[in-house]
């Protein structure tokens, strides 16, 4: 090892800090505006897959915010046996550099990262789109990356009500204590049965799971006009966990028109049976400079995929609250 080198390393504990969230939705939206501006790139992401089906996924994700001076390099794994295991489906780590130095700065625990930077870009879209007094929240799953949008909705909108769903039941009903435990004792938690009651009337519905089906877990006649939709998890790019029918009356968001027709299973779904073409996406980067907007009481529907400049801007952000280098 090297004279000096000593980057800080931040770890999960840490990266749960409610002080972060906004700081990360404040950067994603300035790197949005830079990657459209041509100021970030990214380059492909790396895919290797073992073990059987569905198989073990490691990911190496690369990108560069050059109008903020820094790259993040991710690596992440995804094993879908996990969960019965009793481990998250989801590890990582991302590698922080500063651009004119190369030296890499920090070391950041990924798969908290990843759900730190996920659901602030649901966060995001969701300042966006839903209204702001939006706060009947429901939501789909019961793991990392459900907990991380939970804080992020009550951090954007005044989340009044919360009712949970996850295939196993035990899981919604940790997560239900959990909830409680950190929320305002006036917001009322229910676990539900079965996804219908979860997601009827609800003005906000967020589904982060780990499925690898192209069955949706709602139907689309459960969500009620005008309501926000934040479509985070699936396994692979032909998952879906809403039906696509919600797409051609929807307002469609995704990060980059590209990247959610390469791997937004929703997408990909609704323009295969001609329901949409691609003048239906909207991307993030649209809204932030005000050039797209949903109709008043238009369903919005937020389609996230993960892209690296994410990790970057998030690392970023969570590297300058957390006071830089140790």
């Amino acid at each position: 090892m090297s004279a000096g080198w000593a980057p800080r390393v931040i770890d999960g504990p840490e990266l749960e800090r409610d002080e972060l969230l906004h700081p990360v939705i404040n950067a994603l939206r300035h790197a949005f505006r830079a990657l459209r501006a041509g100021q970030a790139q990214t380059a492909p992401r790396t895919l290797l897959e073992t073990g059987h089906e569905p198989p073990n996924q490691l990911l190496v994700s690369p990108a560069a915010w050059e109008q903020r001076g820094v790259a993040g390099l991710k690596i992440t794994t995804l094993t879908p046996d996990n969960p019965s295991r009793g481990l998250p489906l989801i590890h990582g780590i991302v590698a922080l550099v500063d651009l004119e130095t190369g030296r890499v700065t920090a070391l950041l625990e990924g798969g908290a990262l990843t759900a730190v930077r996920t659901g602030a870009v649901a966060g995001l879209a969701t300042q966006l789109c839903a209204p702001p007094d939006a706060g009947d929240l429901a939501i789909i799953g019961a793991g990392v990356q459900a907990h991380a949008l939970l804080r992020t909705m009550a951090a954007v909108r005044p989340v009044r009500s919360v009712r949970l769903y996850s295939r196993t039941r035990e899981r919604a009903e940790a997560f239900g204590e959990w909830i409680q435990a950190r929320m305002d004792p006036r917001t009322a938690v229910v676990v539900c049965d079965d996804a219908r009651t979860a997601v009827r009337d609800a003005e906000i519905i967020c589904t982060a799971t780990s499925t690898d089906s192209n069955a949706p877990l709602i139907e689309a006649d459960w969500v009620a006009a005008g309501a926000h939709l934040n479509v985070i998890g699936g396994t692979h790019e032909d998952a879906v966990e809403v039906p696509p029918e919600l797409l051609p009356t929807a307002f469609v968001v995704v990060e980059q028109q590209a990247d959610a027709l390469e791997e937004a299973g929703e997408v990909r779904a609704a323009i295969a049976n001609g329901l949409i073409d691609t003048v239906h996406l909207h991307d993030l980067a649209a809204l932030i400079e005000g050039e797209a907007a949903p109709k008043p009481g238009q369903t919005t529907l937020f389609r996230g995929v993960g892209l690296a400049i994410e990790d970057t801007a998030a690392a970023a952000a969570v590297y300058d609250t957390l006071g830089g280098a140790p």
